[in-house]
């Protein structure tokens, strides 16, 4: 199950596409540089989530383990 980081990480990069793409279409070259960094903001929020959310996984692991 994705975590909050992973759910804004996937919005972010959305949103940063849709603007990258609008950049393209309006010749708009600041808009799309403003897209691919906000891409690649999100991108970087969601691999956090997913570290973050590795690492719980683990933690709940090692808890069953040592309760066993």
């Amino acid at each position: 199950m994705w975590n909050k980081d992973e759910v804004q990480g996937a919005v972010e990069q959305a949103k940063g596409k849709a603007k990258e793409k609008a950049g393209e279409f309006l010749k708009d070259i600041d808009l799309e540089e403003e897209g691919v960094d906000q891409q690649a903001a999100g991108s970087a929020q969601q691999t956090v989530g997913k570290a973050r959310r590795k690492v719980g996984e683990v933690v709940e692991d090692v808890g069953k383990a040592i309760k066993k």
